[in-house]
């Protein structure tokens, strides 16, 4: 879990009403399904009530001797006809129930999809990974499940036992209050076990959770744990997750087993008293042995759905937990959001206005901006920095000195505490998150690829570039021929991720896709230091031709890359300390000269090397 990130605790005794009613009111997009449903629903639990009643007449219809064969080819005709339309109401039910769970949880995934698409790199850094997977499926997931079959269970059971409560009052009400004495006290147990069982799956969920986190970075940061031989560990980790899940669920499942005799006892002590006073009346010949059938029948009739409203409402109270993350995530406000006026001009994120704008010239400018990714921890104070359009700005510095939070704030990543960013004399806040956005190549340090061909990987630049041009940008930057001699050329699928290319393709192709879209300004990250020397030069060339023209902003490892940059800003803990060209700030001989010379004596030391090697090498296949 992240160190920024504190789950919210959800649990509660209580139902929340308001909450529920927050998640019926996205259930109102399938009224009609709902209402056929609970209609199917009643059918099914007057077709409950309606059997044993029918028992009951035909017991004592043909115990008096008063049945025929035509009467009981009648009430074998209404049996079997009570049959056909029970089976016929639960097909349609559980297609309907089955259809509802399905779009609902459609409807929420996409809903919640969205929302992660409009938020900011705010919520991302801050929110775990398998926080964020585990309520796009198992909360969901189980949600979906709640409010299709439990609250369709929880209106039959109601239905039958409301049904049952009237034709027992009409028949005998003596009997009826027999069976119902039983009810309170099967409600304070049940409501007594419940709550310990929720107890129980409440720290199994939030304990899935975890696991579902677990199983993300496992599988993400795999090359990792290999290379440092964590395997072990992860495994200890894992498996102390999974056993304490296990244990809390055995847990409930033994609270379980110890709920169910009590409440099969107590319908069985109902079913013997029954039995034993309206045996008693049958004797004495006061009630009819239909009648006696009908009300033992009645009792199972009665406990089975006050049994599972027990249950139902412990599992809505299980998935309290799962609505409130659900919706905390469907809610969630961006701390990124365009004004009406912006809107009303440019459009939303996911619904741009794209025509009747200029190009951007490239003019930035920093006024006063201050921030801080931890309030105690300011970044940035009071920085200020002007750039000509046109201009190629590089940023050296160390590790955590300020340099990619100058570029995520330009790039409106992350909004500043206090001052003013401005592109052509404009501020950011003017303009559209997503228009700004359209209009910036950005090349990340870890360059992440698409599943799907290579093609589509360049064409995410611009959705509406030919082949032509897909081909074009890519032999601008010298990635074509690599591409050409892979399977399908640009037809290969690059697999999750990019995973079945190199570090180097990757980045080749992510530099195609940057140039398609036609930047007025780029942003490169660090962007030539996960590749070798050998492509570094071959990409060299290509990028000083993109920055012809074009406002360039340069995060910088590999100083020999930045040689040619129009000013060099060396920054320390949020501060411009050294500001001028390659040759100017050499001249000095200040902290970009000590970096600069270091790096190059490193350099030339491994060029040695490696030439010593080879040497090596050479003498060796000499001597044999």
């Amino acid at each position: 879990m992240s160190e920024h990130f504190e789950e919210q605790d959800f649990n509660t005794d209580k139902l929340d009403t308001h909450l529920w009613a927050k998640i019926f009111g996205y259930l109102m997009k399938y009224k009609k399904n709902l209402i056929f449903l609970v209609f199917l629903m009643m059918t099914i639990a007057s077709i409950d009530v309606g059997f044993p009643l029918m028992n009951r007449y035909a017991m004592d219809y043909f115990i008096e001797g008063k049945g025929s064969m035509d009467t009981l080819w009648i009430y074998g005709g209404l049996y079997f006809a009570m049959i056909c339309v029970q089976g016929l109401v639960v097909f349609f039910f559980i297609q309907q129930a089955g259809k509802i769970e399905m779009e609902f949880a459609y409807d929420m995934r996409n809903r919640a999809f969205r929302k992660l698409q409009e938020l900011s790199f705010t919520y991302f850094d801050k929110t775990p990974l398998g926080w964020i997977m585990a309520r796009m499926t198992s909360d969901i997931g189980r949600l979906a499940e709640i409010v299709s079959w439990s609250l369709i269970d929880m209106v039959w059971g109601l239905t039958v036992m409301f049904g049952v409560s009237i034709v027992m009052f009409i028949v005998d009400w003596k009997m009826a209050l027999l069976i119902l004495m039983v009810v309170p006290v099967l409600a304070i147990i049940s409501v007594k076990f419940q709550r310990m069982i929720l107890d129980k799956y409440r720290s199994t969920r939030k304990i899935n959770s975890q696991i579902t986190g677990a199983f993300s970075e496992g599988i993400t940061g795999a090359k990792t744990s290999k290379t440092l031989v964590l395997e072990e560990s992860q495994i200890s980790d894992f498996k102390q997750l999974t056993q304490k899940m296990s244990r809390e669920s055995i847990r409930a499942h033994i609270l379980s087993a110890i709920f169910m005799p009590i409440v099969m006892g107590l319908g069985a002590f109902s079913v013997a008293m029954i039995l034993w006073l309206g045996g008693q009346q049958v004797l004495v010949g006061t009630m009819s042995f239909g009648t006696l059938m009908l009300y033992t029948q009645y009792a199972g009739s009665f406990f089975e759905p006050l049994r599972q409203l027990a249950r139902l409402l412990a599992e809505f109270q299980m998935a309290q937990a799962s609505a409130e993350r659900v919706l905390t995530l469907v809610n969630t406000d961006a701390d990124l959001i365009d004004t009406k006026e912006v809107i009303e001009s440019y459009g939303t994120i996911l619904n741009p206005i794209t025509t009747g704008y200029h190009r951007l010239k490239g003019d930035v400018q920093f006024e006063d901006v201050s921030f801080a990714y931890k309030k105690e921890e300011p970044v940035l104070v009071n920085f200020n920095l002007e750039i000509k359009a046109g201009q190629t700005i590089a940023l050296v510095g160390e590790t955590g000195s300020g340099k990619s939070t100058i570029v995520n704030l330009l790039c409106r990543f992350y909004e500043p505490n206090s001052g003013v960013i401005k592109i052509d004399g404009i501020p950011l806040k003017e303009r559209s998150v997503g228009w700004l956005h359209s209009n910036l190549g950005y090349v990340l340090q870890a360059p992440h690829l698409f599943s799907g061909s290579v093609r589509d990987n360049i064409r995410y630049g611009r959705l509406d570039a030919s082949d032509e041009e897909i081909e074009e940008a890519a032999r601008l930057v010298d990635a074509h021929d690599f591409i050409m001699n892979l399977d399908k050329g640009y037809l290969t699928d690059v697999g999750e991720g990019g995973n079945r290319l190199s570090t180097g393709q990757k980045q080749l192709i992510s530099f195609a896709r940057a140039v398609i879209a036609d930047p007025s300004i780029f942003v490169l990250d660090e962007a030539t230091s996960s590749i070798d020397t050998e492509t570094e030069q071959i990409i060299q060339k290509a990028i000083e031709n993109l920055m012809k023209d074009r406002t360039a902003f340069i995060i910088a490892h590999r100083l020999s890359t930045i040689v040619s940059a129009d000013r060099i800003l060396v920054i320390r803990k949020g501060l411009i300390v050294e500001d001028g060209t390659h040759h100017e700030l050499l001249m000095k001989h200040g902290y970009y000269y000590r970096l600069y010379t270091n790096q190059f004596n490193e350099d030339l030391q491994n060029q040695l090397l490696n030439l010593n090697a080879s040497e090596e090498e050479s003498n060796l296949a000499f001597d044999d």
